[in-house]
């Protein structure tokens, strides 16, 4: 159970990468849009764990990866942003979160069992 310090803090957080992430995006991955579904804070905030979605793109985990290799980068330029709100800026791991691609195949399913053939209880 995170506490209303992590929560803020994980929301801080969130807000400044989305908008980093909009302005810049287009840097790390051309004609890709990045969505920051989640971000959980530690409870000393020294890590944050980002989760992050990726539409237009072929390959997520090349994606991601690329996302990885500039996260020094993406970690200063959030820190520019709240230096101001925090002691320490954290430690960024990122993730991707494949909730939506869940969402789809399990509707896949859904719809699959609802076109079967109802066949009749016999007794």
């Amino acid at each position: 159970m995170e506490s209303k310090r992590q929560q803020k803090f994980a929301g801080v957080i969130q807000q400044d990468l989305a908008a980093i992430f909009q302005r810049e995006g287009m840097n790390y991955l051309p004609n890709t849009m990045v969505t920051i579904t989640k971000v959980r804070v530690t409870p000393d905030l020294a890590l944050a764990r980002i989760f992050l979605s990726f539409f237009n793109s072929g390959n997520t985990q090349l994606a991601l990866q690329t996302i990885k290799s500039h996260a020094n980068e993406i970690r200063y330029k959030l820190g520019a942003r709240i230096k101001d709100q925090v002691r320490v800026i954290p430690q960024l791991e990122f993730f991707v979160d494949d909730t939506s691609e869940y969402v789809e195949r399990m509707d896949k399913i859904f719809d699959k069992i609802s076109k079967e053939d109802r066949q009749p209880e016999t007794e």
